[in-house]
């Protein structure tokens, strides 16, 4: 099987600010995004996205998307739409427990996992189909979804940094996960 996970394209957002699941403005065109990576996408394929609009624009300027809630980044409870700068000691907490801390009133990175890990189960289950799965979200589902899939360490999940408006390649085989691209 063959997957294209995308991240969104940049957001309107200060550097520095928290946003989480916050439904915020993009800092440049879905469609011109979608047609600078169109180049890197098979001909067909089945379209997954997040349904917070900086991921569900991209995916309907490049088909129409299969929304899941799933899909969404990790929420930041009363964290998003702050400045990191300004929580003070409550980030070195997180620092100690990337994994289990949970900022107030939103989840883990466990949760996250969860939530993500069954969606993609059902997905790679349903795509018998032969068809490449794209998929349109965010750093966090995506980080799980490659973590995962190429068998790191949950530890070192975060260590995948995808950009924003970028597209990795990984196909899955009976024998193993190859890592064809990396944000194109």
């Amino acid at each position: 099987m063959e997957l294209h996970l995308i991240r969104h394209p940049r957001p309107d957002v200060a550097p520095g600010v928290c946003y989480g699941r916050m439904d915020v403005g993009l800092a440049e065109s879905a469609v011109d995004v979608a047609a600078r990576l169109r180049p890197h996408l098979p001909e067909h394929f089945v379209l997954h996205a997040s349904p917070i609009s900086r991921a569900r624009l991209l995916a309907e300027a490049l088909g129409t998307p299969q929304l899941d809630e799933r899909l969404q980044e990790m929420s930041f409870g009363e964290w998003e739409g702050r400045r990191f700068d300004d929580l003070g000691t409550a980030i070195d907490a997180w620092a100690d427990d990337p994994l289990g801390f949970r900022a107030p009133g939103g989840e883990s990175a466990r949760d996250l996992s969860a939530r993500v890990l069954p969606w993609l189960d059902a997905a790679c289950s349903v795509a018998a189909s032969d068809l490449p799965l794209v998929i349109v979200a965010h750093g966090g589902p995506l980080r799980v979804i490659a973590g995962h899939l190429l068998g790191l360490p949950a530890e070192r999940w975060l260590a995948l940094d995808f950009a924003c408006g970028q597209v990795t390649r990984i196909d899955v085989e009976s024998w193993g996960t190859t890592l064809k691209w990396f944000n194109r």
